[in-house]
């Protein structure tokens, strides 16, 4: 039987899946899962949280299904920030609601699993794992871990705090770490700054004019 658990490293496991459309530094939108290569490389990047072996080797097909969990993913985190805008990469390609909660509930279905217990000695107090209950492929586990992932990290704490950030040229969710913050890191802040700097100094002008 194969350990299809995640545990904490659910959080950042569906973080990094929603992240691999970001921004391309230019102005643009870049999407690092665009071709089986992409999904090599990331999951091989992500091997230690997920059930695969390390010679795994994506092809059209599930490159295909990850972009399909990734789309249900980025639609649930769209209306788990409301009423705040969405990421601006995602305003006019959602997914409706129904048909995201629809794709990520088949998926996390498609390999059984069921919870076993674990209380090694001196462990304190016990812990569960998934583990699946039937021999399956890398690419159903693949899928089936990202979409539990995701569905854990939406049905738990994290996703109160979880935000688009709205800084210049920034698609990117965060999880929010302190009351004040806005942007996804400071470097966004001073974009952002700087755009809102350069706002009240064109209004101004427009005014004196």
């Amino acid at each position: 039987m194969r350990d299809i658990s995640t545990g904490p490293d659910g959080t950042r496991l569906v973080l990094d899946l929603a992240l691999t459309i970001r921004h391309d530094g230019s102005g643009g939108v870049a999407d690092d899962l665009l071709a089986p290569l992409g999904l090599t490389a990331w999951v091989r990047a992500h091997a230690d949280m997920l059930p695969v072996g390390e010679d795994f080797t994506a092809d059209d097909a599930v490159l295909e299904r990850v972009r399909a969990v990734r789309a249900a993913v980025r639609a649930l985190f769209a209306r788990a920030v409301r009423p705040a805008e969405p990421s601006p990469a995602d305003v006019r390609r959602l997914l409706p609601v129904p048909e995201a909660l629809a794709r990520l509930n088949a998926a996390a279905a498609l390999v059984p699993a069921v919870p076993v217990l674990d209380w090694a000695d001196g462990d304190p107090a016990p812990a569960a794992r998934d583990t699946a209950v039937v021999a399956a492929p890398d690419t159903d586990l693949l899928v089936t871990v990202l979409a539990r992932a995701a569905i854990g990290f939406l049905t738990g704490d994290d996703r109160h705090r979880l935000r688009a950030c709205h800084a210049p040229r920034c698609v990117r969710y965060f999880l929010k770490e302190h009351p004040r913050q806005e942007w996804c890191k400071p470097s966004c802040g001073n974009r952002a700054r700087v755009a809102r700097h350069h706002e009240r100094h064109n209004s101004r002008t427009e005014k004196v004019t």
